[in-house]
């Protein structure tokens, strides 16, 4: 089946590029284009894409404030955020409100085709700068209540259902946080890809968390990998 892609950019031009570019791929479908945040939150509701490439800053609601709205709803799309303004803020802000990825507007086509089929997978995709500030920010001891929850008032998960875990389900939120894909945490346990998704889908589903962007985060604040110094490109 073909992803459905929604866009949203207040600039005319950009939008209609990445909409172009998105359509001409055989396995992607643009159902439909929003220049505002509040729009986006209509249109996301009434198209039911599989994946939002998000602006942050439009007029009416901006990006951040679509995203949680959006992230927040039930059987939610993935959203992507892409902007041209690399900023600490966006990142952290993004990431709360429920976004799976984030991308600066510089990347190379390919590469929002790739982030855009990563997200829809389930997965997360963060630009290398994002990755290095992020996990920077926790090596600085910068990170402490910065919970991965899908709004600022919602509490964040804690010791008591990182209880709920099994110790194969810690071990592998342990790998995934230190920016493993499947694979490669298959590979460190000895065990296959299908019994790695198995697993992050149960842990995701007991700490009550959207998708690894969030699992990190948490493993993160709760001290359960504790970060190497910047250099990883990919969450």
């Amino acid at each position: 089946m073909s992803l459905r892609v929604l866009v949203v950019d207040d600039q005319g031009i950009v939008r209609a590029g990445f909409a172009a570019v998105i359509d001409a791929e055989e396995d992607m479908t643009v159902v439909g284009e929003a220049a505002d945040g509040a729009t986006a939150v209509v249109l996301a509701a009434e198209l039911a894409p599989d994946v939002v490439v998000m602006d942050v800053r439009m007029p009416e609601l901006d990006g951040i404030a679509a995203t949680r709205i959006i992230t927040g709803k039930e059987n939610a799309p993935r959203v992507l955020v892409l902007t041209t303004f690399d900023l600490d803020a966006y990142v952290f802000d993004a990431l709360r409100a429920g976004a799976s990825g984030f991308l600066l507007k510089d990347v190379h086509a390919s590469e929002l085709l790739d982030g855009i089929r990563v997200v829809a997978s389930g997965e997360s995709v963060l630009a290398p700068s994002a990755t290095r500030r992020l996990i920077g920010h926790y090596a600085s001891g910068a990170g402490t209540g910065f919970h991965s929850t899908s709004g600022p008032d919602s509490p964040g998960s804690g010791p008591r259902e990182l209880e709920s875990l099994t110790e194969s389900q810690r071990n592998v939120l342990g790998l995934l946080a230190s920016g493993l894909n499947n694979a490669e945490i298959a590979g460190e346990l000895g065990i296959t890809v299908g019994t790695v998704k198995s697993h992050v889908n149960a842990l995701l589903r007991k700490l009550g968390l959207r998708d690894r962007v969030q699992a990190t985060i948490l493993a993160y604040d709760l001290g359960i990998t504790r970060p190497n110094p910047p250099g990883a490109d990919h969450l």
